[in-house]
């Protein structure tokens, strides 16, 4: 039997068959999988797909034609994630694995490289003990020091030491700092607790009082840091930590009067109430 003409793309192309603007994903099996994404709320919309010949099943989606999606492929019996032998390109994302692609005129943001012209910030790694503010004696945060010498602004990060390892963030600012895009501002990259994390980001008083009370001091004696009072400093993150990120400068605005949430959650986990959680 001669090769379905999608499957043979699929099998020269990689996973999805791409056509103007077109993404068309594949899946040979005798039962097809669901399928979950960046363009359907992930399980909250799993997608089903269509048979478009003996063993073989088809999703389709118009993207614009510089898009960068991350999907995967869901058994529905018993949930978990399935590989998807037709795409090698995977990025975690959290606990689990997602693959993903790039239309056509989608590539890399160069940003996330040094750049030769760039000068180069330094980073530096410090456990603070959190007192009474998080679980845990110690939290992890890397310090970001810009290259410059006049005092900077400072920038909390949530997730940071994701943004860190995963995004290069550190890299990215280097180089729009070289490229006179943005100020220069230094940065306090701070580890999640873990198996904490939706606790400490679900507009948690105790998550405020951890960068107030036990990082900020710790920043001003690393960093070369302006006046907190010049209105300049911020706070960032991105699901739960974007989020979080908003409630932190609404209910501290004397510390942070920017805010940079990246596709924040701003729904309450079902499980969480406020008589949940003693610090919240």
């Amino acid at each position: 039997m001669p090769t379905h003409p999608l499957l043979a793309l699929a099998r020269t192309m990689g996973n999805p068959v791409l056509g103007g603007d077109i993404a068309t994903l594949i899946w040979e099996g005798e039962t097809a999988p669901l399928l979950v994404d960046d363009l359907h709320k992930w399980d909250e919309a799993p997608q089903t797909m269509v048979q478009a010949g003996t063993k073989l099943w088809s999703f389709s989606m118009p993207l614009p034609t510089d898009a960068y999606l991350e999907y995967a492929f869901i058994d529905p019996q018993s949930g978990e994630r399935l590989p998807d032998p037709l795409n090698p390109n995977r990025i975690k994302n959290g606990d689990k694995y997602n693959n993903y692609f790039y239309m056509p005129e989608g590539k890399a943001s160069p940003l996330i490289r040094p750049q030769k012209s760039a000068a180069q910030g330094t980073v530096t790694r410090q456990a603070i003990p959190t007192g009474d503010n998080a679980i845990g004696e110690t939290r992890t945060v890397y310090f970001y020091n810009p290259p410059v010498t006049q005092p900077v602004p400072l920038l909390f990060v949530f997730d940071g030491v994701d943004y860190l390892r995963r995004a290069n963030l550190n890299v990215i600012v280097d180089n729009l700092i070289a490229e006179k895009r943005i100020r220069p501002f230094a940065m306090a990259m701070v580890q999640n607790g873990g198996s904490a994390r939706t606790v400490e980001y679900s507009c948690c008083e105790a998550t405020i009082a951890l960068l107030t009370e036990s990082i900020l001091p710790v920043a001003r004696e690393q960093l070369n840091l302006e006046p907190i009072e010049e209105g300049s400093f911020g706070v960032m993150g991105s699901s739960l930590g974007g989020s979080m990120a908003l409630f932190t400068a609404l209910r501290m605005p004397k510390y942070f009067h920017k805010v940079l949430s990246q596709s924040g959650a701003y729904i309450a986990p079902d499980y969480l109430s406020v008589d949940r959680c003693t610090h919240c």
